[in-house]
């Protein structure tokens, strides 16, 4: 039988335009982290808060 997946794909969302820019991954076996981070949007070209999003 397989594992259980710790490990959660999601999207990084700028605050700003709402473009989906980024993937990663998220250890999500003690709950959902509440992410923020100053990204280059290539959209605004410049850095913005991305926050993660579900797809």
């Amino acid at each position: 039988m397989a594992k259980a997946k710790k490990r959660e794909n999601v999207w990084l969302e700028c605050k700003e335009c709402g473009q989906r820019n980024y993937r990663t991954e998220v250890n999500v076996s003690q709950g959902t982290p509440k992410i923020e981070l100053k990204k280059f949007c290539k959209h605004e070209r410049k850095h913005t808060v991305h926050k993660i999003r579900r797809k």
